[in-house]
């Protein structure tokens, strides 16, 4: 792991921070790759799926759980992220499937 020193300039500093994003960037695209595919396994097994079946309560208990983990961003930014991953996710697996959107 990098560590910043005193030897280090600036523009060196932002470059290698830019890199470990780069990296945590293309393992979370990666995740939510993942993470999709199984919701989307999920909504082919619910009675009503996709944006008709949302469970609002079940999507705030999870935002809760994960602002545990991230108390940087919180409940309300992790809502805005989780919202946008959801409906992204279910998108995506109404698209595949060819049924109408919301």
């Amino acid at each position: 792991m990098h560590r910043t020193s005193a030897q280090d300039t600036p523009r060196e500093d932002i470059r290698h921070l830019r890199g470990r994003i780069d990296r945590m960037d293309a393992e979370l695209a990666a995740l939510l790759e993942r993470r999709a595919l199984v919701a989307a396994e999920v909504q082919r097994l619910k009675p009503v799926g996709y944006f008709a079946g949302r469970d609002t309560e079940r999507e705030r208990a999870l935002v809760e759980r994960m602002a545990e983990h991230a108390p940087r961003l919180g409940t309300e930014r992790l809502a805005t992220v989780m919202d946008a991953v959801i409906t992204t996710g279910l998108s995506a697996a109404q698209e595949e499937t060819g049924t109408a959107g919301p």
